[in-house]
């Protein structure tokens, strides 16, 4: 079991979003990279992401992992930020129905799950629709 401790809770790009931008051509890696993959620049600038973008695709999770067994059925996707940086993460507050391609959606912090007896508290992002 894995145990909270500062540094985990203060991943940036987890908790603030953040990403690297190539200080030669602009590329924006999400996580983060020591290289750039578009021009090989190993010069980065912190940028925090766009926080709407819209549905590239999606599926409906029936049949959960463990830890999220409760939420199941859940729907998962893939959506474009209006930098262009793609993300994947639960999509939430929105019928399986009302689910397209293309909608809009835009970023929220929440809680992932949590850990069995020792109550620890993941915490992430979800999409929401906009």
């Amino acid at each position: 079991m894995p145990t909270p401790s500062r540094y985990w809770r203060e991943i940036p790009q987890r908790y603030r979003l953040e990403a690297g931008k190539c200080a030669s051509c602009g590329y924006v890696c999400f996580p983060p990279r020591l290289i750039c993959p578009r021009c090989g620049s190993q010069e980065f600038a912190k940028t925090k992401l766009a926080d709407s973008g819209k549905i590239l695709t999606y599926t409906i999770i029936r049949v959960a992992p463990h830890q999220y067994v409760d939420q199941a059925p859940y729907a998962v996707g893939i959506a474009e930020q209006d930098d262009g940086v793609k993300l994947t993460a639960q999509i939430v507050d929105c019928n399986f129905e009302d689910l397209k391609i293309g909608m809009r959606v835009k970023i929220e912090f929440r809680k992932i799950y949590e850990e069995g007896e020792a109550g620890v508290i993941y915490y992430g992002y979800k999409f929401v629709k906009e």
